[in-house]
């Protein structure tokens, strides 16, 4: 132990001859807006990220707190003793209200003596160090004694080396003070303050070793503090020259003077994104908050790389508990990669170079794309970890999602600057087949499954898949490169796999495709959800799998909070596990695109909802990473601001129920919508194609749903439906037939800890003048759907239902146990 430290053990407190911390005078926060305000749910997670900090914890209140990549405090609690009321009161239980806002999230506490707001946010515009602010209104009957209990950690993320609980040193400052928290390492200690506070339990250096959660007490006087804000401050040092004491203090002191300030540049950058990104705006206020939240999401989970400071985007947040990684609070490449399609889709071009860049900065030297990257990588031989290649289907994922970006953006200069990497990412792509069949194998690391119980794959169908959307995708970048060989044999290579598939993963008997084939080429029959990856790039899909859509569509696969990876009837089905029957929000997002892209638009809008209705359910504005196969619970480790996930309420959405295909170099669009047969209009505002900003308004007219283009900055925007173009008054148009019937079926999650039990659509087909619906539902329910005629006075005629009024239809399923099967036909 450092000689200085037992000195200061000794004498129990350090003095410092500066001005004291102040408290802040009250400034307004943004509470108009978008927003999301519930009852406390005890045990329930919020996540307030940034660019620097993390806040993460308990709707109760409790919290830890980390200005990234270091863990400062944990197990943040508050106690109150008020004057004359003889009874300490643990704040935990009279946590009554949590507010989310885009810049901030504020927990309040009532009790009949006092209430304390408790208002978090992490400003991106902070100096390096000072990465999370959490301020505390307060406002009592009586004076009150408030203490400010936690955990120090100063533990930087897993794998860089910590060490135990971190020495607290008090340093006196008039009226005041904070406490230093020293290492054992010269190059890291942090600073935790509160104006007006002093310590509370500091135990000498001759006491038993015992540990005590440190304390900030601060006395609240109603007359004297009303209409301010005490703000805890945090700073960390992570070089020698940062970690001393006076470069804390100054960083304190910084802070401290500058709150008001910092907020205002935080809600400001908040409100300008706001107004650059993608928007909807539909009948449906939930679904157009939904989509705005899942756009912050993404935003949040940028995280600076340490040492240098470049910006990527990390997996997800959730508390960390007793160890050093909060949640998949890691670079990854391929949850990065299938978010990058959400991030163009709202128009952040800069976001998505930004990624792609600290992707290529990171490809080995043979091409292979990373998988996870540490935040704290830098400060250990990472290398030698097995993480940063692990799996093998980045690489693919890169050249999907450089298309993605160029033809969203239109940027070919981008494309050219970077055309090294896209070519070394396929020379790998291409020469890592290890037994010959000409498609890319499990040899190179994990496709998907990262545990498998009858053993490990040899190639995944979902890799296979990808190696031939990669294909496609190279193509095409290989043509914007003038680069008529490549071109050629990607396209050929790209066919070439798709009959391979087709010839060795289809299973006549069983009329479903495969979940993996073995080294001795036998498969693994196992019915997976993973084949539904084939129309994520918008190509051709599987030859044979109109089957498959229909039990992926069942309570098979479908529960109603989303798809399951495995069939529930599956012999390896395991509702708890990771990769054998969990539901996945993700891979309803990949459902929810295929089914859209394949005409089973209504599965694919309850695919879609089940996502977008869980950004209000558990992390409020943000969608959780996994739940149970059998019950409507999040694991107890899953991520609950989780990067992918949020990205798979705007994927499906604009590219499905808005069937939005944009085309950035000529400055088109090309649509194949779906909207809800209840909806009238809607409108797709600042929808970035290149370097151009539109606005599309959807109204429908009778039989036929007319779309009009707005553009409202750079070149004019064109609208096409795959065939014709018509021009409109105001700009390009284009009129698409609506069928003479639609239905509308409900979409609501379950309570929490139901098991499936809504209406399933297993098919929809629409035959001249017929509409059929292949549906199931719990053995003798009925359900309402409701019913859109586009023509007046259709003569309708119902088989398998009743009508009910103007628009209703009730299907009423057999008597029976279990998931019961209707057929509802309706002819004109």
């Amino acid at each position: 132990m450092r000689l200085g430290l037992v000195a200061w053990m000794l004498s129990g407190v350090a003095a410092a001859q500066t001005s004291p911390l102040i408290p802040v005078k009250f400034f307004p926060l943004k509470e108009d807006g978008l927003a999301i305000r519930r009852h406390v749910e005890a045990g329930k997670p919020f996540t307030v990220a940034g660019l620097q900090g993390v806040v993460a914890g308990q709707q109760e209140g409790g919290f830890e707190a980390w200005i990234l990549p270091v863990k400062v405090l944990s197990n943040f609690s508050i106690r109150a003793e008020v004057d004359g009321y003889p009874v300490p009161i643990d704040l935990k239980p009279h946590a009554a209200e949590i507010e989310v806002f885009p810049d901030h999230t504020t927990i309040t506490y009532s009790h009949i003596a006092f209430t304390v707001r408790q208002v978090i946010f992490t400003p991106d515009a902070s100096e390096d160090g000072t990465g999370a602010v959490v301020l505390f209104q307060i406002d009592a009957a009586r004076p009150v004694e408030l203490t400010f209990s936690f955990t120090p950690d100063v533990r930087p993320m897993w794998p860089q080396p910590g060490q135990g609980v971190p020495s607290a040193e008090w340093v006196q400052r008039e009226r005041s003070g904070f406490y230093v928290l020293h290492t054992d390492f010269a190059n890291l200690a942090a600073a935790v303050a509160m104006p007006n506070t002093r310590p509370g339990i500091m135990a000498p250096y001759q006491e038993k070793p015992h540990f005590y959660p440190l304390e900030l007490k601060l006395r609240y006087e109603p007359k004297r503090d009303g209409n301010r804000y005490f703000p805890l401050l945090m700073a960390v040092g992570t070089t020698s020259a940062t970690a001393t004491r006076a470069a804390l203090e100054a960083k304190i002191d910084r802070l401290n003077q500058s709150i008001e300030k910092t907020y205002d540049a935080h809600r400001e950058r908040y409100e300008h994104l706001l107004e650059q990104v993608t928007a909807i705006h539909t009948p449906d206020e939930g679904l157009n908050e939904d989509f705005a939240w899942a756009a912050l999401s993404i935003e949040q989970l940028r995280a600076k790389a340490q040492p240098g400071g470049e910006t990527g985007l990390v997996a997800g947040y959730y508390s960390s508990g007793d160890s050093a990684r909060p949640g998949f609070g890691w670079f990854f490449g391929r949850d990065a990669l299938y978010t990058l399609y959400a991030v163009n889709g709202f128009g952040d071009f800069a976001l998505s170079r930004e990624e792609l860049e600290f992707l290529v900065r990171r490809q080995r030297d043979d091409g292979k794309m990373m998988h996870e990257y540490s935040q704290t990588a830098a400060f250990v031989d990472w290398r030698s970890l097995p993480y940063l290649y692990a799996a093998a289907d980045a690489t693919p994922l890169f050249l999907m999602a450089m298309l993605d970006y160029v033809q969203n953006s239109g940027d070919l200069k981008f494309l050219n600057a970077h055309r090294d990497a896209v070519e070394k990412a396929w020379r790998f792509e291409t020469t890592h087949d290890s037994d010959g069949d000409g498609i890319y194998d499990n040899s190179q690391g994990t496709g998907w499954v990262e545990s498998w119980p009858p053993g490990m794959p040899h190639q995944e169908i979902y890799l296979a898949l990808l190696d031939r959307q990669a294909s496609i995708a190279m193509a095409k970048l290989a043509s914007l490169m003038d680069d008529t060989n490549t071109a050629q044999a990607a396209g050929k290579r790209a066919e070439t796999i798709g009959a391979r598939i087709e010839e060795e993963y289809y299973q006549s008997a069983k009329d479903a495709y495969a979940f993996s084939r073995n080294s001795d080429g036998s498969v693994d029959k196992t019915e997976t959800v993973y084949p539904m990856i084939a129309w994520w790039g918008g190509g051709q899909g599987l030859a044979h799998a109109d089957a498959s859509f229909s039990r992926w569509a069942s309570h098979d696969f479908s529960t109603d909070w989303g798809l399951r990876d495995i069939a529930q009837s599956d012999p390896l089905y395991d509702p708890i596990s990771y990769h054998q029957g969990s539901v996945w929000p993700l891979f309803t997002g990949w459902a929810s695109v295929a089914e859209y892209r394949t005409g089973h638009v209504l599965s694919g809008y309850a695919h879609l909802m089940q996502n977008a209705d869980q950004t209000t359910t558990q992390d409020l504005g943000a969608v959780t990473e996994l739940l149970s196969g059998d019950y409507f619970q999040p694991f107890g480790r899953s991520t609950s601001h989780q990067l992918w996930s949020s990205a798979m309420v705007i994927i499906p959405a604009l590219r499905g129920l808005f069937g939005i295909e944009v085309d950035g170099l000529s400055h088109a669009v090309r649509l194949a919508p779906h909207l809800p047969a209840d909806w009238d209009h809607a409108v797709v505002d600042r929808l970035h194609v290149g370097d151009s900003v539109c606005s599309l308004e959807y109204a429908r007219m009778g039989g036929k749903l007319l779309v009009r283009v707005k553009t409202t900055s750079g070149p004019a925007v064109h609208l096409t439906d795959g065939h014709t173009a018509s021009s409109a008054s105001g700009g390009s148009a284009v009129e698409l037939n609506l069928p003479r019937v639609e239905v509308t079926i409900p979409h609501e999650l379950p309570l929490p800890g139901s098991r499936t039990a809504q209406m399933k659509v297993l098919n929809e087909r629409g035959e001249g003048r017929s509409l059929t619906l292949e549906l199931e539902g719990a053995g003798g329910s009925t359900v309402t759907l409701k019913l859109r005629r586009n023509q007046p006075k259709l003569n309708l005629h119902v088989q398998g239902g009743t009508l009910s009024g103007t628009d209703g239809l009730e299907v009423k399923f057999p008597d029976g146990s279990g998931y019961q099967r209707a057929k509802l036909v309706l002819s004109w």
